[in-house]
């Protein structure tokens, strides 16, 4: 069982009015799908800018140079 709850919006009067006109549209559907989308672009946001934190917090140095000289090395 899918449980939810109610999110109340207060909208314009006349925004409303508009709304009633356009009977065919699932304005709850819409609703939802768009804050369902909302949602998810957020936390990917959020995500992103923690790793970015992360990223600051490493001490990880990387010689390309080292590395090849090491690669060639084990080669030959």
């Amino acid at each position: 069982m899918i449980m939810s709850s109610v999110y109340s919006v207060r909208l314009p009067k006349k925004l409303k009015e508009q709304m009633e006109q356009l009977d065919n549209v699932d304005w709850q559907s819409e609703a939802r799908s768009f804050l369902e989308e909302r949602v998810r672009k957020e936390r990917i946001n959020r995500q992103i800018e923690e790793a970015k934190k992360n990223k600051g917090r490493m001490k990880v140095t990387l010689d390309v140079a080292s590395l090849i000289r090491e690669d060639r090395e084990r080669v030959h």
